[in-house]
Formats: structure tokens, sequence, C-alpha cells
């Protein structure tokens, strides 16, 4: 069954990002963008731009009553997940299928337990450099979204189903049939990179050069490789290379998004970084004290919010 209509929840960078490309290659009431009408009013009143060109989406409430969409993605926030997962009611139909592209390890399986986990893809989100400041986004490279099957070893029709869409639509992939490990290295990456940058500088360019930015970041990402171990993961310091050869690639005036939050006076993500890497460290009598340093330090800066 091919992939015609699309649904996007969250405008934020990714939302933004890749309803833009999507925008210019199907036609308009085919991409959705769900959001309520508070928001929606908000969006047509100052627009929403990216790389200096307006966006021009049609947006649907998730009251209004529409066909399922073939392929919904998630693009909100942790802290909106739940909500978001609630609004997308409407949009899900029986061949539904569904891709997150939330930070961390846990969104996959909270969206699968209310509609399925059969509908459910694991993605991961990889290589995009994006900021957004207020309702402009500005990026140099887009990345690519890399996805596959919950169970490692298999690639599915339904995983050809997405590939012949992106490839149609241009849209940068990969499949991946480890997604399990591939959902743990982006973690790893982001407890090192997101939380490193957001407590020691403005941007990439602070974890890409030597120093004690860079330091912190790979102490924190070795701590993950040791609670993947106990999760039955099999990350390894070539694992940890491979995230650092991807930041590498990154423009050093970007921005990963717990420093754009930060810089914004929002609450982060912490609590899916450190916030698991420390629980976990508990669980397995693991010391975490690298994530446990960086947890209080985000945590301090929120509290002054």
């Amino acid at each position: 069954m091919e992939i015609k209509t699309v649904a996007i929840i969250g405008l934020g960078a990714m939302g933004i990002l890749y309803g833009s490309h999507l925008a210019k290659r199907i036609p308009q009431p085919d991409l959705r963008i769900i959001a309520d009408q508070q928001r929606i009013d908000r969006y047509l009143k100052d627009a929403i731009f990216c790389n200096g060109q307006r966006c021009e989406f049609h947006y649907v409430t998730p009251e209004e009553k529409t066909s399922p969409a073939d392929l919904i993605l998630f693009t909100v926030k942790y802290s909106g997940l739940e909500d978001a997962i609630r609004a997308v009611k409407n949009q899900v139909g029986e061949n539904t299928l569904i891709l997150s592209a939330l930070n961390g390890i846990t969104s996959e399986a909270m969206i699968g337990e209310v509609y399925g986990h059969d509908k459910v893809l694991y993605s991961v989100a990889q290589g995009m450099d994006a900021v957004k400041e207020g309702n402009r986004l500005t990026y140099a490279h887009m990345g690519f979204l890399c996805f596959g099957d919950r169970e490692p070893g298999s690639s599915s029709a339904k995983v050809k189903r997405v590939a012949d869409f992106f490839t149609k639509m241009e849209f940068p992939y990969l499949v991946d049939t480890d997604m399990p490990k591939r959902l743990w290295g982006k973690l790893m990456l982001n407890v090192g990179v997101n939380q490193a940058v957001a407590v020691y500088g403005s941007n990439y360019g602070v974890i890409q050069k030597e120093g004690t930015a860079r330091d912190t970041m790979i102490a924190a990402m070795r701590e993950v490789i040791a609670l993947a171990e106990k999760e039955g993961i099999d990350l390894t310091e070539a694992d940890l290379d491979y995230w650092l050869g991807v930041l590498s690639q990154l423009s050093p005036e970007g921005k990963p998004s717990m420093r754009q939050d930060v810089e914004a006076g929002r609450y982060s993500e912490v609590e899916l970084f450190a916030g698991i890497v420390i629980d976990l460290g508990k669980k397995y009598g693991i010391a975490t004290p690298v994530n446990q340093s960086l947890y209080d330090q985000i945590k301090a800066t929120e509290a002054g919010y």
C-alpha cells in the first residue's frame, strides 16, 4: 500500500524541517500538521519560516474528522508526547504507520501501547543542525531519518513502504536492521552532546575541539555504554567513535535542542537524558557521576527561570 498522506505533530525544529521538505513535494491537503486551534491561529498570524522561506502548511485540529493518515511523524518534545498521542487519534487507521523522531528510548513503547506496537517503526533522527528561534528555523544540514523494525535482524514490508515513500520524496533516510542498538547509540550521543553544550557553551564548536566540554561529553557517553551492556545492547567504543564522527560533520555554529532550551528559558529534556542514566545506574548499581553532575547543573539553571 503506497504512502500518500502524512500527518506531523509537533512544529519544533524537526517538525518544521521535515514539514517544509515534504510540503514542496506532495499536495497540500495530503500533508497535515496536527495542532490545537490556539496554536494554528498563532501559526497563521505569525507564519513559520524555514531558511527564510515561508512555510505554507495545511493545519488540522485533533478533533477534525479526516481519513486516516498513511504515515504519522511524531516530532514533539518528550514533555508533550502524551498529549500528542491523544491528539493523533483521528489520524490512525488500520494501515497507518508511525515514526517517532523523539530523543530517548521510550517514545516508541508509549505510542505502541496506545495504537499497537505493530504500527510503530523504531526511528532516530541524525545529523541535523537546525536552530529554531521564535517562528524561524535555519539549518545547513538536514541530516537523515534512520528507521527499521522493532526486532533486530528483520526488514519488513512496512519498512519498505516507508523507504519507497522517502525515496520518492527525496527525503534522506537510512534503514537499519538493529534499531534497538541505534536508539541506544542516539541516547549516548544526546547524553553527551546535548548536556555538555547546554552546560559549557553556546554551539557544537565547543565540543568539536579538545577541552573540558569535550572530555565531559565523552565521559557522560561512556556511562551509557556501561548501562547498555546491562540492558543487552552491544554498545562499544567503536560506536562512540561513530557518533563522534557524526558530530564532527555538524556546523560548529549549530546548537543542540537542549542548548536552545536553556537560551530560551525553556525546561529541557534532561530527565530523558541524565535522568534516565541516573535511574538505570541505580537499578544496576553502576555509578554515573558525570551525568549526575550535568543533571544537577542543568536543574540549577532551570530553577532560576
